[in-house]
């Protein structure tokens, strides 16, 4: 066992409110996700309108709120109007964007009607890429206005009588990328977002956009693209993107453990550059880092070994695209990114976890056949299950693990979250090796506490998976012991915990 952990939570300590929108899900026209994903016509839990029941319940378990939609990289080639009108007179074309072949026969009504069953919000992106500021304009006033246009009209005949009422709205996708159809510079991206931008809100005045930021941390363009961006569209816009995924490098899963420090820091610089261009532009309004897409996800395989296979081949419907299967290590790096994006709610406004369905999903299908949860299922939902209330960050004394990539950092990462008397932690343990004995000093008496843990099962490894046939990695319970107001609890390694508090009613006193 490793030296002990000493965590201090002030319970009464101000904090910023649980942005719901934080346990946002992206769905996108890529791969299986909607196809074969969401939408089976002929599964045997299939609806009338052809999308899957066994995924519909997997979704409202995950409890998600918000759902990106449709794009992604397939935004931006993408002409709405074909996903629209009788489904045997949609148009099929090509989507470059996935080297696929798009059907159009799941569209905006379809898709809306769906999210609504499964209780998300629907958070839709224009095309920037291929199209511009009428196009986007177009396709609001179709979604958003009552009745009496031409475009609203046609919504209306097309059995949607009532506004579709989104509020949630993207400008483009990841136009820093040279992979990005209509690949823009810095400054072309920023007029087109501004002029959008003032147009969909001459439209419609209540909508929230979301600016481009830069595809990763790691491209050249970084930072300069976010000032230049932020410099014509603040004062028009409510947030702005960050995009993280993360992956193991052969030989080095100590960092790949420690990914939410990566996060954390790419956070803060973006958090610093948005408050400098609101004091350079005198702007009041604040403007919310939006990690519209994160996630776990082996990019250098998909780089380097799948993506020249896919885009030399034919124009498939719903190829098997990175379909990734997550590991146990995956999925305690899931829960520790979002600690993360907890301890800097503050700044993060919304987050989608990239993607929903099959595709670096929590939830895989087959066709025909089963759903199942994969491993980073189960870090998701248990904190969006719980998170509700205050933010609270507490003090933590932990012993360091040492990275190649970030240096040494804390063994044990946590946030929690009060909501009256109920009390939340949630503790990542990064330690390879050894479990660590972890105390919990509170400001106020408990009452009870319990908690669940997601680590290694017994009888496997670190790179334990689920699949159809076998779900080995599940949640388990973890004892705690309550003694006034400490907690006591032992992590093994590589392990990510949720502990519940039941807190005595009354006031808080000073932790000593």
């Amino acid at each position: 066992m490793t030296s002990p952990t000493r965590i201090t939570v002030a319970t009464a300590a101000p904090g910023p409110e649980v942005p719901r929108r934080i346990f946002g899900t992206f769905v996108e026209h890529m791969g299986r996700c909607v196809y074969d994903g969401i939408f089976e016509p002929g599964h045997p839990t299939a609806d009338a309108a052809g999308f899957r029941g066994d995924v519909l319940e997997l979704v409202r378990e995950l409890g998600a709120t918000v759902v990106r939609y449709p794009g992604g990289n397939f935004v931006s080639g993408y002409r709405w109007e074909d996903g629209i009108g009788p489904r045997d007179e949609r148009p099929v074309r090509l989507d470059a964007a996935w080297h696929s072949t798009e059907t159009n026969q799941v569209g905006l009504h379809e898709f809306a009607a769906w999210a609504e069953q499964a209780g998300l919000e629907v958070m839709e992106a224009v095309n920037l890429g291929t199209r511009g500021v009428a196009e986007a304009a177009e396709l609001l006033e179709y979604t958003n206005h009552a009745g009496g246009t031409t475009l609203s009209e046609q919504r209306r005949r097309n059995g949607r009588a009532e506004p579709f009422g989104i509020r949630l709205w993207c400008l483009g996708n990841e136009m820093d990328g040279p992979w990005q159809i209509g690949h823009k510079t810095a400054d072309e991206y920023g007029r087109l977002a501004a002029e959008t931008a003032r147009l969909m809100r001459f439209v419609d005045p209540d909508v929230e956009l979301v600016a481009a930021g830069s595809s990763n941390h790691e491209m050249p363009t970084f930072g300069e693209w976010e000032r230049t961006v932020l410099r014509h569209t603040a004062g028009l816009v409510d947030h702005i993107s960050v995009h993280a995924y993360y992956e193991e490098k052969p030989g080095d899963p100590a960092s790949f453990l420690a990914s939410g420090v990566g996060l954390d820091r790419y956070l803060s610089e973006v958090a610093g550059i948005i408050d400098e261009v609101r004091a350079e532009r005198g702007i009041e309004n604040p403007i919310g880092i939006s990690v519209d897409e994160w996630n776990v996800w082996n990019q250098t395989r998909w780089n380097e070994v799948d993506k020249p296979a896919v885009f030399t081949g034919d124009w498939p419907i719903a190829p098997r695209l990175i379909e990734d299967d997550y590991t146990v290590t995956d999925a305690v790096v899931v829960g520790s990114l979002l600690i993360t994006m907890l301890r800097r709610a503050d700044r993060v406004s919304m987050a989608n976890l990239a993607q929903l369905v099959n595709v670096i999903a929590p939830i895989r299908t087959e066709p025909g056949g089963a759903a199942w949860r994969q491993t980073t299922f189960f870090p998701f939902q248990l904190t969006a299950a719980a998170a509700s209330g205050r933010v609270v960050v507490p003090a933590v004394d932990a012993p360091a693990v040492e990275t190649s990539q970030y240096g040494a950092v804390p063994a044990v990462d946590t946030v929690a979250t009060v909501d009256g008397d109920a009390l939340t932690l949630f503790v990542v343990h990064r330690g390879l090796d050894a479990s660590t004995a972890v105390s919990v000093e509170l400001d106020r008496d408990a009452v009870d506490a319990d908690a669940v843990v997601l680590t290694v099962p017994d009888g496997g490894d670190r790179h334990t998976v689920n699949s159809a046939a076998d779900q080995p990695v599940a949640p388990t319970s973890l004892p705690v012991a309550v003694r006034g107001r400490t907690l006591t609890v032992t992590l093994p390694p590589i392990s990510w915990a949720r502990v519940s508090v039941r807190l005595a009613p009354g006031t808080n006193r000073e932790t000593s």
